[in-house]
């Protein structure tokens, strides 16, 4: 086998044609260059090497072999930068995923404000449900995943990042519209559309009517987000999600949101990764984004609409600079 120690001085004695400038540049005695490619011709066994009025001459095999150390040390010259580049920032990739309704209202954000600040990351962005994502981090398809917990996973850390206002929404004309306040528990006299399983607003859900002592009357089990609002809208039936997701329908009077007696729920949201993983150097730095906005703190209710507004805030800080 090759000994790579020897080719590199090989290489440098044949760039320079000079052992004392290969010597130099090795930091390392001329001597030590001298016994080394000694050795390697013994290994080859051929001159690499030939002298005349004290001046050294490739031979053509050590020109044969010049050749491809040109190619190798510069391919070892690329891999230092790529390395460099990786370090700096300069190049990588983001694999991050996240819920449905993450990735329409507030992904593009934050992604936008991770790219702006380094703009050579590549960013892979995967949705999904909650339980979805969360495996995903299992087999490394995803470094950071931001969903709302569906089940605790072993090896998997969860940190605190929001909380999400759930809102149970009807069609403006419905009866329960006309209501102040309704208890959770007459939801179950009404056709749910109900959030998939493996998705955190389906264990809420779930647990609240199972918290009420009622059945919910589960028309459909849809994971679209947008598909539900549709059939919401059409009177198809009720459904509970989340504020950000519906407060465009609700502003515009396309849907309605019923208050629950007992007061406001929320839905908690959790940044996701691999127990004693070291993150890349892109998760590094969009982790070190997301403590800029004081997640992992006490965590109060406020939502993605909140952290939005952060981001656009600290936007607008930087632009007046």
């Amino acid at each position: 086998m090759i000994n790579f120690n020897q080719f590199r001085m090989f290489y440098h004695a044949a760039k320079h044609l000079n052992f004392t400038r290969a010597a130099s540049d090795l930091f390392v005695s001329q001597p030590a260059i001298t016994v080394q490619m000694k050795a390697f011709e013994g290994f080859c066994g051929f001159k690499l090497f030939k002298k005349k009025s004290r001046k050294n001459w490739l031979t053509d095999e050590g020109r044969i072999l010049y050749e491809y150390a040109k190619t190798i040390f510069a391919q070892e010259k690329e891999i230092e930068n790529a390395i460099d580049d990786m370090r700096e920032l300069k190049r990588g990739v983001l694999r991050i995923g996240t819920s449905k309704a993450y990735a329409r209202y507030f992904m593009p954000l934050m992604l936008s404000t991770f790219h702006d600040k380094y703009p050579n990351i590549k960013i892979e962005l995967n949705e999904g449900n909650s339980l979805e994502m969360t495996l995903s981090l299992l087999d490394f398809k995803n470094e950071i995943v931001i969903i709302a917990k569906a089940e605790d996973v072993p090896g998997v850390c969860f940190i605190p990042f929001s909380q999400e206002e759930m809102m149970v929404v009807v069609t403006p004309d419905h009866h329960l519209a006309r209501k102040d306040a309704i208890f959770f528990s007459e939801l179950s006299d009404e056709p749910f559309i109900m959030k998939d399983k493996g998705s955190g607003t389906r264990k809420l859900t779930d647990r609240l009517f199972s918290q009420n002592n009622c059945t919910p009357d589960i028309l459909m089990e849809v994971g679209n987000t947008e598909f539900i609002k549709q059939l919401v809208q059409r009177g198809d039936g009720v459904s509970f999600l989340v504020r950000q997701a519906v407060a465009a329908e609700i502003s515009e009077g396309k849907l309605a949101a019923v208050p629950l007696k007992g007061g406001k729920v929320y839905l908690d949201v959790s940044i996701a990764y691999l127990e004693g993983q070291q993150f890349s150097p892109p998760a590094r730095a969009f982790m070190d984004t997301l403590e800029k906005l004081q997640f992992g703190r006490e965590i109060t209710p406020q939502g993605i609409g909140a952290f939005m507004a952060k981001i656009l805030s600290q936007q607008r800080q930087e632009t007046s600079k």
